[in-house]
């Protein structure tokens, strides 16, 4: 038997990580496009956030926006309409923290939330059924 043969049923550890390292794949870069189920589920879930502000559209708009295009269009939506609106309410909560004058900014800012609220539930709803959905007051600031 020659210097560099092996004995059959031998093998190194260096060839079994070569043969183990052509077998596995890695992830690609692109993520994988959202099946019509998960585009629809996403959009859903961008309008109803809007019980917490405008985070889970914005976070909803920035992971998927590339890979569904109904959550990319209902996404930007409930960003466009959540973001006005949790700004003002944000700066509401301060103001109502004004000794006298207050409470009036307090209550503007939980009619505010009511609001978004009760919007962002609707336009949950119909996003679900798979119909887009225009918020009638909204400053689509995000093109």
């Amino acid at each position: 038997m020659a210097h560099n043969q092996k004995p059959q049923g031998h093998r190194s550890s260096e060839d079994a990580r070569a043969d183990a390292a052509a077998r596995l794949k890695g992830s690609s870069a692109a993520a994988a496009p959202l099946t019509p189920a998960e585009d629809r589920r996403w959009a859903t879930l961008s309008h109803f956030g809007a019980l917490i502000g405008c985070v889970p559209a914005l976070a909803v708009y920035l992971v998927y926006r590339d890979r569904g295009p109904f959550t990319a269009q209902e996404s930007k939506e409930a960003l466009n309409f959540t973001l006005p609106l949790t700004v003002v309410m944000l700066a509401c909560y301060i103001l109502a923290l004004v000794p006298g004058v207050g409470w009036a900014f307090g209550i503007v800012a939980v009619l505010l939330w009511i609001y978004m609220t009760l919007s962002g539930l609707v336009a949950g709803i119909q996003c679900n059924k798979g119909r887009p959905y225009r918020y009638p007051l909204n400053l689509r600031l995000i093109h």
